[in-house]
This record gives C-alpha cells, structure tokens and sequence, in this order.
C-alpha cells in the first residue's frame, strides 16, 4: 500500500514541519520536538494530510478521507486529503484553517488561526488558490478560487482575496487590494498586524485635509472665519506597542 519511499518522504517532510514550528513560533523555542509533536494541533494535522496525501496518491479508496475526517475532528485543521502541500508548512494555532481539494502550497508558507483556502462556485477543475512560496497568511483571512499568492507575499488578518496577489506585495481589506509598510516591502514572517497600513483612514484623512483647504480659500474670499475641521487620527499611533505594554 505504502512503499518505503513514501513513508521515507512523509518522515522528512514530518521533520520539516517540526523545524518549522521551532523556527516560526517564538513559543516554540526551547522545547523538544516530541512535544512540538504531541501538544501541537497544527504540526498533528500535517501529518494526518502527508499521511492521507500518500493514500491519496495510491488510489486507496475510503481510507484518505478517514484520516482527513478524524484529523480535523481532532486538530479543528480541515485539509482535504488531494490538496499538495510543501514542505516546511507552519500552521500556527490551527483552529479554523480550511485547505480545499485542488489547493497548491509551496515551501515555508505561514497560515495563522482562521484562514480559509477555499473554493468557489460547483465548478469542477481547479477552483482553489495557489499559494507561492515564504507566504504569510494572517488570522481570518479567506483566499477565494483559483488565484495565485505569489512568492514572499503576505495577506492582512481578516483580508479577503478574490484577485491574483503580486510577489512580494502585502494585501489588506475586502476585497483585498495590495498596499505598502511605510513604502519598504515587507520583510520575514512576522505577524505585526497592527502596523499594516490603512487604506480608508488615509483616504478618509486625504479628504478632510481637502476639504480644510477649501473651506480656508472660501473663508479668504467672503472674508468669514473658516470653520474647525474634524482632526482623523488612527487609533493607535503607528509604532505602538499593540499589546500596550
């Protein structure tokens, strides 16, 4: 049914997915393997699908989808057993991840709790994303159809992403749409949420400093005192500490 090869691959991909997690979760480091393993939900869902990912192959009936059901019943991490995953996947927290049939993830990739690769429509095919590699892949965020994340990208936590992501870009909001950190690409995957750009508070501010500008030349040419404009401010100041320690 398994051949030595087979169980010689999930074993290498199995330590790949534990030096993940140690390298990936700060919580992680300074503990063994074994209880990696044993305590993590994420790490014991990816070996449930390399498992039911080889039977799979083999054309083994009823069984892949066996190991797929009792994992997520198990583990709360929903990976249908034809999706390929690559190597060195970090699912951090696992609760709520959802990887359709015809997904595809590259190496390193980063989910966190909540994400969702996941189809649309009763289209048969490919109807699933496409995830590049060293992608990071933020809380709640759900990646709809068959898109492409391209390498090195990162989705905002709660982002929706019904459109291709280009490479190294960094995508927020619904619908998802690629934005900047301070105009420097984004770089290793971190999980700094809080510091992400956003898109409306900048527009919202952009308009009021406008309509501030207007107001001041209406005031110069009636010789009336230019009203008080509303002052937009974030709420948290960019660079604060988000735990607010």
């Amino acid at each position: 049914m398994l051949g030595l090869g087979t169980l010689t691959r999930v074993a290498r991909e199995l330590r790949q997915d534990l030096s993940a997690a140690q390298d990936r979760d700060p919580a992680a480091r300074g503990i063994g393997r074994v209880e990696i393993l044993l305590t993590y939900g994420g790490v014991q869902a990816l070996l449930a699908h390399r498992v039911a990912h080889a039977l799979h192959d083999v054309g083994l009936p009823v069984m892949p989808r066996l190991v797929a059901n009792v994992s997520r019943v198990a583990t709360g991490v929903e990976i249908h057993p034809a999706a390929k995953i690559g190597d060195s996947l970090f699912i951090d927290h696992g609760a709520g991840v959802v990887v359709g049939e015809t997904a595809e993830v590259g190496r390193n990739v980063t989910l966190y709790q909540g994400v969702t690769l996941g189809g649309t429509g009763f289209q048969r095919g490919k109807r699933h994303p496409t995830v590049e590699d060293e992608v990071v892949i933020g809380s709640g965020a759900k990646l709809l159809g068959p898109i492409r994340v391209g390498h090195c990208a990162k989705v905002g936590a709660n982002t929706v992403v019904i459109h291709d992501v280009p490479p190294h870009a960094t995508v927020v909001g619904n619908p998802g749409h690629p934005v900047r950190v301070d105009g420097i690409r984004p770089e290793g995957p971190d999980a700094d949420w809080a510091h992400l750009p956003d898109p409306v508070a900048d527009a919202i501010r952009a308009l009021s400093a406008r309509v501030a500008e207007l107001e001041e030349l209406l005031a110069d040419a009636t010789g009336r005192e230019a009203p008080r404009t509303a002052e937009v401010r974030p709420l948290r100041p960019r660079g604060a500490d988000p735990a607010g320690g």
